[in-house]
């Protein structure tokens, strides 16, 4: 089982336009061959000193069963969609693949 924490950053004041797309893309993703979990995260806005803020970004939490359904996943014509419909309001993507150590 594969964990996917993706780092969307966006242009400020475009998170809740993006939120929503992302909230329309939720379902058919979780009806995908391999696909255990698709959370979207924001920042919590706590004044702590030890936290990172980014109010400008969405953190996408995913569970895949193997790299060949992430892959897949990747290549799915809803994905594409959703690309095409946030480009304009994407400045960067980091994506971290992290696999259990035990």
């Amino acid at each position: 089982m594969l964990t996917v924490v993706a780092e969307i950053c966006l242009k400020p004041g475009r998170r809740d336009a993006v939120l929503a797309a992302v909230r329309a893309l939720i379902p058919p993703v979780l009806e995908e061959e391999g696909c255990y979990q698709y959370d979207a995260l924001v920042d919590h806005q706590a004044q702590v000193p030890w936290k990172h803020n980014s109010p400008d970004s969405i953190f996408m939490l995913e569970q895949w069963e193997s790299l060949r359904h992430l892959e897949q996943h990747q290549q799915m014509p809803h994905m594409e969609t959703h690309r095409a419909i946030i480009k304009d309001d994407v400045v960067d993507l980091k994506i971290l693949v992290l696999e259990p150590t035990a």
